[in-house]
C-alpha cells in the first residue's frame, strides 16, 4: 500500500499516513524516501514504538550515529539519543535539556554530517489543553533559490568552516562542557556553502553563524558578515515549517537542505522527553 502524504502548504513539511509498527516491504519505503526527499520534513503521527522498532525504520536510512554526549544515551540503546528537561532522583537531566535551541544543521561539524534526524515524542509539554516546545524548520532549498543571481555567483565554490566547539548555545546551557577527547573527535572541517543533495540533486545554502567560523581563502570580517547575511536569509518566514507536537509523533528532517530551532516555552512541571536517532550522510558536494 502507498502511504498518503499531507502537504504543510509551507516552505517544507508533510505529514505521512502510515504505521510505523507494520512491517513495511521495499517498495513502501521508496515511496516513504521519495516523500522524504520532496518535503524535507516529514511526520508520522500516533505511532507506538518501541525503541527497536524506532531504530530498525532509521537505519533503513543508513548507518546510525552514537551522539559524542555519551551521557545521555538511552541505557541498552546506544542509537537512541535522549532529549529531555526532566531531572532524575539526583537533581540531573536525564537527557540534553537544550537541543537546538539555536538555529542550526544536525552533525555539519562531521566529515560526514548527518543524513537525517528522527525524533520520537515519548512526553510533550502542555499548558491551558496546547501543546508547547514546536520546532521550528527552515528550507535552505527554497533559500538558496530565492538567492539574487549575484550572490549565487558570489558564494559558488566556496566553503565554510565548521566548528562544533564554537556553536551557539543558550545562556547557562546545562549541557557538560566538551572534553579534550571531545575536541579532538571534532577537528575544523570545511563544506561547500552551495550543497548539492546527494539523491535528488537539489542545491542549498549549507551555513550557519556560530558554528561557521570563517570561509577558506576570505578575510575574517569579509567572512563572518557573509556568513551572517546567508545565515539570516535561510530563516526568513517565507521559508519557514512550524511543527506542533503530538504525543507519538516520529518525526523526521534531512539536515542536508533544512535548519531546524527548538523553541523552549516551557518548563518543569511540563515534560518533555524525546527519543533521537540520527542517520550518518555521505560527504558534502
Amino acid at each position: 500500500m502507498t502511504p498518503s502524504v499531507i502537504r504543510s502548504g509551507a516552505a517544507c513539511g508533510a505529514e505521512i499516513v502510515f504505521d510505523l509498527s507494520r512491517e513495511m516491504d521495499a517498495p513502501t519505503f521508496r515511496a516513504i524516501e521519495r516523500a522524504f526527499h520532496d518535503n524535507i520534513v516529514v511526520v508520522f503521527r500516533g505511532q507506538q514504538l518501541t525503541n527497536e522498532r524506532q531504530i530498525a525504520f532509521s537505519r533503513r536510512f543508513g548507518e546510525l550515529e552514537i551522539h559524542i554526549v555519551k551521557k545521555y544515551l538511552l541505557a541498552g540503546f546506544p542509537e537512541i539519543l535522549l532529549i529531555s528537561n526532566v531531572k532524575d532522583e539526583q537533581g540531573e537531566h536525564i537527557g540534553l535539556a537544550d537541543a537546538g535551541f539555536t538555529w542550526h544543521t544536525d552533525t555539519s561539524y562531521r566529515r560526514r554530517p548527518s543524513r537525517c534526524s528522527l525524533l520520537y515524542a515519548k512526553e510533550v509539554p502542555h499548558r491551558d489543553g496546547r501543546p508547547l516546545g514546536d520546532t521550528v524548520f527552515a528550507s535552505t532549498i527554497a533559500a538558496y533559490e530565492a538567492l539574487p543571481d549575484a550572490m549565487k555567483k558570489r558564494i559558488h565554490g566556496l566553503k565554510a568552516i565548521h566548528r562544533y566547539s564554537a556553536r551557539r548555545r543558550v545562556p547557562e546551557s546545562p549541557r557538560p562542557k566538551l572534553t579534550g577527547e571531545q575536541l579532538a573527535q571534532t577537528p575544523d572541517i570545511a563544506h561547500p556553502i552551495v550543497r548539492t543533495h546527494p539523491y535528488n540533486g537539489r542545491r542549498s545554502l549549507y551555513i550557519t553563524a556560530g558554528e561557521c567560523i570563517g570561509i577558506e581563502g576570505m578575510p575574517q570580517d569579509e567572512a563572518l558578515d557573509l556568513i551572517a547575511e546567508l545565515d539570516a536569509h535561510c530563516v526568513r518566514p517565507e521559508f519557514l515549517y512550524r511543527h506542533k507536537w503530538q504525543l507519538g509523533d516520529l518525526l523526521m528532517w534531512d539536515n542536508a537542505t533544512s535548519m531546524h530551532l527548538a523553541i523552549c516555552d516551557y518548563a518543569l512541571p511540563e515534560r518533555r522527553l524525546m527519543h533521537r536517532t540520527t542517520v550518518i550522510g555521505t560527504v558534502p558536494f
